[in-house]
């Protein structure tokens, strides 16, 4: 299973041609207590950087933007329903949503995950 990371702090686990995409742990703790999440609608097809969704928490609200470009084909309802997922499980349980890519080569752009531990590091 490829894993990959953007500079927006989100993350995308690969299976297929599905993506499953979530926030990274980085992410969670710069927000503090998730409180509420926005999801997109499935079927809804947006493009590589497109505000997917928002993510509010006591300290601030955050878009989540679209790793990739691709069409929306499941949303965690779970999340919906308990935001503090972000932050309990935040590459697990709490995911956002998944995608199917529609341009795979946008996967060469991201980071791995010694990349983004780097980079991470630095914000």
């Amino acid at each position: 299973m490829t894993v990959k990371y953007t500079e927006d702090h989100e993350w995308l686990k690969l299976e297929g041609d599905i993506a499953t995409v979530g926030i990274t742990v980085h992410a969670q703790d710069a927000l503090g207590d998730v409180v509420f999440v926005e999801l997109p609608e499935v079927g809804t097809t947006l493009a590589q950087k497109d505000t997917a969704g928002v993510v509010e928490s006591v300290k601030a609200a955050a878009d989540v933007y679209m790793p990739v470009s691709g069409e929306i084909t499941e949303v965690n309802e779970a999340l919906r329903d308990d935001p503090s997922l972000a932050n309990s499980d935040p590459l697990g349980a709490g995911w956002f949503f998944k995608v199917k890519l529609s341009d795979p080569s946008q996967l060469d752009a991201l980071m791995d995950e010694t990349s983004y531990t780097a980079f991470s590091e630095k914000v």
